[in-house]
């Protein structure tokens, strides 16, 4: 077996491997001390070392994973639940009604995934939390005043994309799963355009996609749209060929565990 071809062959499929190891050398020297007949028994011990190495991916850590995206599904689908019970809420008559209730079915869909996919890694479902969809008071008539309900959905919406991009790294030892998440994040996606539509359909001041950090909602969701301004990625400045809105709309920023628990917090009881 030539170990170089193996990681060759790994560094195609994975450019960033020697960014998660220290290097290609020091991932080459470990292999060297290994000699003689044993370097070939110990080659898939070896392996795995490094892939564990690289990409520190457990059962455990895939469950926490799929737990923190239950507790946002849990959020979302009742929500909407609610949204689509509230008397005279959405207008009758509109296809608002079909779009809310089908985004519903989307999000109870993919709570009931979830806790299966859990269980079928041997892990325990979370339980659902408690909600205050006001926020606090924040939003005190989010299931009286329609637009208000957009607004939070726009913001639960947009929050799931950028949460699910920030741990879809957390899944690659995983493809089944990796694969379903992304499915997951792609259709959080389309919510957040559709209801974007809705609203500008409405007066609002807002795109199907996000421009600079602009959430055209207020500073009480300001959390939710920090970081999207960004116009640099992978060290290229995008505005040497586009506009800085251009730049940073053609790019959606993750966020990190502790920043979507802190933006979801105030709805949780």
């Amino acid at each position: 077996m030539n170990l170089h071809n193996v990681l060759s062959e790994i560094e195609k499929t994975d450019p960033e491997i020697y960014e998660r190891l220290d290097s290609r050398r020091s991932a080459m020297r470990s292999f060297a001390k290994i000699g003689g007949k044993l370097a070939l028994a110990a080659v898939p011990i070896a392996l795995g070392s490094m892939f564990k190495k690289a990409y520190g991916q457990t059962s455990n850590t895939i469950v926490g994973v799929l737990n923190y995206a239950l507790t946002l599904e849990y959020l979302e689908s009742e929500f909407y639940i609610m949204g689509v019970s509230a008397p005279g809420l959405i207008p009758a008559g509109t296809p608002a009604v079909a779009a809310i209730t089908t985004i519903r079915d989307h999000e109870v869909a993919h709570v009931a995934f979830l806790k299966t996919a859990i269980s079928s890694l041997g892990g325990s479902p979370v339980a659902k939390p408690g909600f205050d969809f006001t926020a606090g008071g924040a939003f005190a008539n989010v299931f009286t005043n329609y637009d208000t309900f957009l607004a939070v959905s726009q913001t639960f919406e947009d929050t799931g994309v950028r949460a699910y991009k920030g741990r879809a790294g957390d899944l690659m030892s995983n493809n089944d799963v990796l694969t379903a998440a992304l499915q997951i994040h792609a259709v959080e996606a389309r919510h957040a355009s559709h209801v974007r539509q809705m609203r500008k359909a409405r007066g609002a001041n807002v795109k199907p996609w996000i421009t600079g950090k602009d959430s055209g909602i207020g500073a009480a969701v300001q959390a939710s749209y920090n970081g999207e301004e960004l116009t640099t990625q992978a060290t290229v400045d995008i505005t040497k060929f586009v506009s800085a809105s251009a730049a940073s709309e053609a790019f959606d920023e993750p966020l990190t565990a502790d920043q979507v628990l802190a933006i979801v917090g105030p709805f949780i009881k």
